[in-house]
């Protein structure tokens, strides 16, 4: 795993894990909060059949938002222009949470950068009446009001640990945290350090968090995206989500039966963390069902 930076308006973050040269190439494409260590316990299971690279999404990770916007369309820019500039082929999409809203929008804006599709646990326009967690519910909904949610986050940063955030996080995001590997974790709490001294962090998330929930809330952007699709669409998604319940991804499966949905089961919002080697027989055996790979 190399660690790169390109100029795309501004200093670009990414991981090159590498891979075979003869495979397709992955670029994953991180969710809310996240950077490019999401991928970091899936990409070097997949490594010996494909190449992969992940970016950090603008005001995420080791990429500044230095004036990028850090919104839902504003990072969905920013992936274009790193797969024509850096990836410079069509490749096979990955994203989670936010990234697989934003991977999906970018897979109908331009089809022909994009061979396929992943969404893992992609935030996802949820039915009418369809019930939320409490939990997720209160904290999205500090988020939204104009100063509260500033407050929060000044709040937080002062009084907690970044190791408590990134363990609050995981705790959120998983059924059992454990089963994340011990070094992805404490390369999340470096990370989530290093973040805590830079200023321009919590506005950047605060941003790019208001973007989701307009993105969910004025659904149909994202629902017209979802049908533009012209490339193949994996939906996997574990079955015990607390951010996007399962009975939103089976949903959205049945308006699209083209897709392939495989649920992981006893699974939280980040399959690429908590079931690493499941997700990545899932994503492998899938790629070779639509001849990118060969078995």
């Amino acid at each position: 795993m190399q660690s790169k930076y390109v100029d795309l308006d501004g200093k670009t973050h990414y991981l090159d894990y590498g891979g075979n040269k003869q495979g397709p190439l992955l670029v994953c494409v991180h969710g809310l909060g996240g950077a490019a260590w999401n991928w970091s316990a899936l990409a070097p299971l997949l490594t010996s059949d494909a190449r992969v690279l992940a970016p950090d999404l603008a005001g995420h990770g080791y990429t500044p938002a230095a004036g990028r916007r850090t919104t839902v369309p504003g990072n969905r820019k920013l992936l274009e222009r790193f797969l024509r500039e850096v990836a410079g082929e069509p490749v096979v999409l990955v994203g989670n949470s936010m990234g697989g809203a934003i991977s999906a929008l970018q897979a109908a804006a331009t089809p022909d950068l994009v061979r396929a599709v992943v969404l893992v646990d992609p935030a996802l326009p949820r039915p009418l009446l369809s019930p939320i967690d409490a939990r997720v519910a209160a904290s999205f909904a500090a988020l939204v009001v104009p100063g509260v949610g500033e407050a929060a986050m000044a709040r937080r940063r002062r009084t907690v640990t970044a190791e408590r955030i990134v363990r609050e996080t995981l705790a959120m995001c998983c059924v059992d945290p454990r089963r994340v590997p011990a070094d992805v974790v404490d390369t999340a709490i470096r990370m989530a350090k290093d973040r805590g001294r830079d200023s321009e962090a919590a506005p950047s998330f605060l941003l790019a968090a208001r973007s989701v929930i307009k993105l969910l809330t004025r659904p149909r952007r994202l629902n017209t995206a979802l049908s533009a699709i012209e490339a193949p669409v994996l939906l996997i998604h574990g079955d015990k989500d607390r951010l996007v319940p399962v009975r939103v991804a089976r949903s959205v499966a049945k308006a699209h039966p083209e897709w392939r949905l495989e649920i992981a089961p006893d699974i939280g919002h980040v399959p690429q963390l908590e079931a690493a080697e499941w997700t990545a027989e899932v994503i492998r055996g899938w790629l070779q069902e639509q001849a990118i790979l060969t078995a």
